[in-house]
């Protein structure tokens, strides 16, 4: 048994036959209807049960994607887009049935500006894929959520990850879109230059907004030089607080770290079992240093000695690509390695972000609620913005677990609203977090967004049942 659906209010509607004649007539094999094609793209790593569109088309280019908006929009059709599929929050799943839309095969790099740092893509283009297509550049792309996320979905879900806390998330780094209305109108918002201030900000507007309000067919982004050096290390700690308190005077004192990633004991044992390693089972903080040879020092001597201060100790540094790949690609994967202490199980992941000056308060109270569970529950964190992630795992069987993991991701939640953070740092609304934005929002400004909403797609045919309940 998987967590019901928040959203039964909305009713499937079977698709209509024009439109399944109209989509098979212009896309032939890239429209499918077949079961296993439409399950694909009706599940996510979220602990939503699967909910399958009726018909699923792979677009290639922005004035396909505003014909079947178009389409869509006539008929009343619900239309969902979809990237790597990699939403912990249910954002892809069809609640209402229509149409998914695989940006997927939007995959093209379409021009890199080396001389105004930033590339412009298409949506479906990956983080990895983007970073090996301009290494000869000497640039790079910072954001790095875990997954091999979509620039498309990563816009749509405003997401970061470990470097968040020097080169920030992907709303300072997202210049420009290109985006097709509800109504099939194609729209470009901002410029390739580094500030505008004319008239409403439409490119913010679009990110973060879950593919509610248009879907995102050309993305530019801005790209950094590539660091003269990086030096990276891991480092125990006696405990969760030490580790996080080490954490906040790092950024308190003004080190340009990179990145400062926590990783809880629990997290650390499973680590290891899943990439073979031997780390001592205790908490650690995972560091990266980016500048000069003589900058990248004095930051690593700093951070070293901060920590020693909290109690660090095994510092272990990597300087070397391949022992920091070997590093790194193990908190990338840390989420699945996690998934692995309980076979079979589907992870309530907590996703909020406090400031950094309550990280240690909260992530020290967390604890305690997480000891008096009985599931197992690991945290990671990109603590140096204040965003932390616990995997709360459950057997998708057994209903009184999920409803354990939901009674805990609620007072996480409501922990850290109370001390001015939110419910979600990066992950997104999606079917999960919609009864939170009340608390922090409040009425008044959820009025204002269901109007936003109504206006830009007042059919209600965009991602229908995601980030709140509409209301007419």
């Amino acid at each position: 048994m998987n967590q019901p659906l928040p959203h039964a209010a909305l009713v499937r509607q079977p698709l209509p036959v024009a439109v399944r004649d109209a989509l098979q007539a212009r896309f032939g094999e890239r429209f499918s209807t077949s079961p296993g094609v439409c399950d694909h793209h009706g599940r996510d790593e979220s602990p939503f049960p699967p909910a399958a569109p009726d018909g699923v088309v792979f677009a290639h280019t922005t004035e396909e994607v505003a014909e079947v908006a178009r389409l869509c929009n006539e008929h009343r059709v619900p239309l969902i887009a979809y990237g790597a599929g990699s939403s912990l929050e249910g954002h892809l799943l069809a609640v209402a049935g229509g149409i998914s839309l695989d940006l997927s095969e939007m995959n093209k790099v379409l021009s890199v500006q080396p001389e105004d740092l930033n590339v412009t893509v298409q949506p479906g283009v990956t983080r990895k894929q983007l970073n090996q297509e301009i290494k000869d550049s000497g640039l790079f792309f910072p954001i790095d959520p875990g997954a091999d996320a979509s620039l498309g979905g990563m816009c749509a879900t405003r997401a970061s990850g470990t470097n968040a806390v020097r080169y920030g998330t992907m709303r300072e780094n997202v210049l420009a879109l290109t985006v097709v209305t509800a109504d099939g109108r194609i729209i470009k918002t901002g410029t390739h230059a580094r500030k505008s201030s004319a008239g409403y900000d439409l490119t913010r507007l679009m990110i973060g907004s879950e593919g509610t309000l248009g879907i995102i067919t050309e993305v530019t982004v801005r790209l950094y030089p590539q660091p003269e050096a990086i030096s990276a290390a891991i480092c125990s700690f006696p405990s969760m607080g030490s580790a996080v308190r080490a954490t906040i005077e790092t950024i308190q004192l003004g080190v340009p770290v990179a990145r400062v990633e926590f990783v809880d004991a629990l997290a650390i044992r499973a680590i290891n079992r899943h990439d073979n390693l031997s780390m001592p089972e205790a908490p650690h903080l995972f560091f990266e240093f980016h500048g000069t040879e003589a900058g990248v020092k004095e930051q690593a001597e700093t951070v070293q000695q901060i920590a020693a201060d909290n109690g660090g100790q095994g510092f272990e540094w990597a300087t070397r690509p391949e022992d920091r790949s070997r590093l790194w690609n193990a908190r990338h994967t840390a989420y699945f390695a996690m998934l692995q202490l309980k076979p079979g199980c589907k992870a309530v992941t907590t996703d909020v972000c406090v400031p950094i000056s309550r990280l240690a308060d909260c992530v020290t109270e967390t604890e305690r609620d997480l000891n008096a569970s009985s599931l197992p529950c690991p945290i990671v964190g990109h603590v140096g913005d204040g965003n932390f992630h616990v995997a709360i795992l459950t057997d998708p069987e057994k209903p009184e677990e999920l409803a354990e993991a939901e009674t805990i991701n609620r007072r996480i939640v409501e922990r850290a609203l109370a001390m001015g953070g939110t419910c979600t740092g990066e992950h997104g609304v999606g079917l999960h977090k919609m009864d939170f934005l009340v608390s922090e929002h409040g009425e008044d400004a959820l009025d204002l967004m269901r109007a936003i909403k109504n206006a830009l797609d007042p059919n209600h045919i965009l991602n229908p049942g995601k980030i709140f309940r509409p209301v007419r």
